[in-house]
């Protein structure tokens, strides 16, 4: 498999990041080792997590995606096959939020402890935090490269202008710059990337891992009622805003490209993530062999000029 560059960092990364949200939580941890299995033996790299995972879960209280991880990484013969990214900076209670130094430094202890390993590949800034300075963040960022704890950095859920003042922090202080991006980003969610934030990482090279690939699901074509949403565990509270006339209309061209590709809903509207320009690896999550085989079929499909026209037209904000 062709691996591709993360920004401007040594990274190398397989074009598909698999979403660790899912593990430890609709995934247990069986079911999660063949998935990460699976996923390397088709010839993938890059996975995803965060501290946070999945700390909504009742009786969940963090962690429990990188102690998933961990675990399987333990096993041996793993960690230099993979390039593993988590996150830090949302709530794990406690007082620990934010980007503050004095959250980040246990974090990352923490992180690499349930991970069971030296070094996380990407570490990123989980949500901008506007109360702590951005020099402050990234310099403690630096000191972590420095100790060989951290190889690069990214950032996650920034906007435009505040992504422009790191990228001007970095610059200014001889700093490491943040090398990706995770915004969200799929075929009904498409406005805020495209506006203020492409243009910036395709103009600074940065390495774009848009997170919510499938729209929670819903780009599946699963959901396709009210009453579809209710059935799953996230459904009701978060596919339900995708229920309109626009994300129908969504579906419907998907299901179109479906049939003139001979491929399903969810490896098309994955391949269009993967052609949308400066886009490295658009993260999407399995909690089954069969839903990871759609993932690895939908890395191997190409659409065509008119399929991406098809979708683009469909998918167009009003």
């Amino acid at each position: 498999m062709e691996l591709r560059q993360l920004g401007r960092s040594p990274l190398r990364v397989s074009p598909l990041c698999l979403g660790g949200n899912v593990l430890g939580w609709t995934a247990d941890e069986r079911t999660s080792f063949s998935l990460l299995d699976a996923w390397l033996d088709a010839g993938f790299n890059f996975i995803d997590t965060a501290d946070v995972y999945s700390r909504w879960v009742p009786g969940h209280h963090g962690g429990e995606s990188e102690t998933v991880i961990g675990r399987w990484l333990k096993q041996g013969g793993r960690r230099e096959k993979v390039v593993i990214a988590t996150k830090v900076g949302l709530d794990m209670g406690e007082g620990k939020v934010g980007l503050q130094p004095a959250r980040i430094r246990p974090g990352v202890e923490e992180s690499l402890r349930r991970l069971q390993t030296d070094c996380i590949d990407l570490y990123l800034a989980h949500k901008d935090d506007p109360d702590t300075p951005l020099q402050d963040t990234l310099g403690l960022f630096a000191r972590l490269v420095e100790e060989g704890k951290v190889r690069a950095i990214g950032a996650s859920n920034y906007t435009g202008p505040r992504l422009a003042e790191a990228l001007r922090t970095s610059d200014r202080f001889g700093l490491p710059r943040f090398e990706s991006l995770q915004p969200l980003y799929n075929l009904y969610d498409r406005a805020v990337f495209e506006q203020e934030l492409q243009p910036l990482c395709r103009e600074e090279g940065i390495g774009v891992i848009g997170y919510y690939s499938l729209a929670a699901g819903f780009l599946t074509g699963k959901y396709r009622s009210q009453e579809d949403a209710r059935k799953s565990p996230r459904g009701a509270n978060t596919v339900a805003k995708y229920l309109n006339a626009r994300g129908l209309r969504i579906l419907a061209a998907l299901d179109a490209a479906a049939e003139r590709t001979a491929a399903t809903p969810a490896q098309v509207a994955i391949a269009w993530l993967m052609a949308q320009p400066g886009i490295t690896a658009p993260i999407a999550s399995a909690t089954s062999l069969a839903q990871l085989g759609e993932l690895v079929k939908a890395s191997q499909l190409a659409l065509d000029t008119e399929t991406l026209a098809l979708l683009a037209q469909a998918s167009a904000e009003p």
